[in-house]
């Protein structure tokens, strides 16, 4: 059951110079879970993106292959990559792979598109995979190279875009430098991290023109946000000015980064659905369908989801649902 949408609300009032379409890439089943101090059971995971896809989403990180030492919450991959298999219409379902041996074992369950995760800074490329920048792009590249000789869609995640907790700031060419580096070596799109939150409009505009200088084209970048300050939103905006039409979100604001202390959750989809929606830019996503699913999965954690509209629209449910 679909949880109602107020009528007319929002209004739509379009905005200049903005994309008529805005693909929603949903993390939440990866990058939000993985994140829960308990594992979740496989067949809530199952449910939980077949109920995303029949939100409209098209795009759903599925799981992680990597080394349940380092994942446990995503241990399971094996077991729930098959349980997706049966959605209809079948939605895009990336998954990370840290390295060829997770490339290994992403191929042979059928995954078609997958997703690599660099830094842009040395002190988290430390401290999430034990290496230097550049050791990790090494161990990257014939991850990317084979996943393209099998023809596989390649997402090149970089993290710690726009400051970083051990660091502070991190430098715009610094991070243009990584960059360039991952869509080098064949990743087919760019996903631009906010790890800890801190990114403001200016810096996000100011990225992006300096990856166009630098020859990334901005149909090739998503922007993935965390809301630690707030800046969520403003943050998309921002880029959506810049003509970027992928945005990474989270169903119910799950998520943080395990290895930034001062993370709070993802950009909340539905939250990202109400502005879009008022801007008159199409998603394909219904939100009464995608906050009922957020309300479901909050019940199954035992605790309020985070995102701001889900909570508006389920206590605007509740008296429609005693009546």
């Amino acid at each position: 059951m679909s949880t109602p949408v107020p009528a007319a609300l929002p209004m739509v009032v379009p905005s200049q110079d903005l994309p008529a379409r805005v693909r929603i890439h949903e993390v939440g089943a990866r990058d939000g879970l993985q994140n829960e101090k308990a594992t979740v059971p496989t067949q809530v995971k199952a449910e939980f993106v077949h109920r995303l896809a029949s939100a409209g989403l098209t795009t759903i990180e599925a799981t992680s292959f990597v080394h349940p030492k380092w994942v446990p919450q995503l241990a399971d991959a094996e077991a729930l990559f098959p349980l997706l298999q049966d959605i209809e219409p079948r939605p895009h379902l990336p998954v990370l792979v840290p390295n060829e041996r997770g490339l290994d074992r992403a191929l042979a369950l059928g995954a078609r598109r997958v997703a690599v995760f660099a830094s842009a800074t040395e002190s988290f490329a430390k401290a999430n995979l034990n290496r230097t920048v550049d050791e990790a792009l090494a161990m990257f590249e014939p991850v990317v190279t084979r996943a393209k000789e099998g023809r596989a869609h390649v997402r090149g995640y970089l993290s710690m875009c726009f400051g970083d907790p051990w660091e502070g700031a991190v430098p715009v060419h610094q991070v243009v430098r990584v960059a360039k580096a991952l869509m080098d070596m064949g990743c087919d799109e760019l996903s631009l991290g906010d790890t800890i939150g801190v990114a403001t409009p200016g810096h996000v505009q100011t990225l992006l023109a300096e990856l166009n200088e630098e020859g990334v084209p901005t149909n090739a970048i998503g922007v993935h946000f965390h809301d630690t300050y707030g800046q969520a939103l403003s943050n998309t905006l921002a880029a959506l000015q810049h003509g970027v039409t992928t945005v990474d979100a989270s169903a119910g604001g799950l998520g943080g980064c395990p290895y930034a202390k001062s993370a709070t959750g993802n950009l909340a989809t539905e939250d990202l659905v109400w502005m879009l929606s008022g801007l008159g830019i199409e998603t394909g996503v219904d939100l009464g369908r995608l906050t009922a699913t957020s309300a479901w999965m909050a019940e199954q954690l035992g605790r309020p989801s985070p995102s701001r509209t889900v909570r508006a629209l389920v206590k605007t449910a509740q008296p429609l649902q005693e009546q």
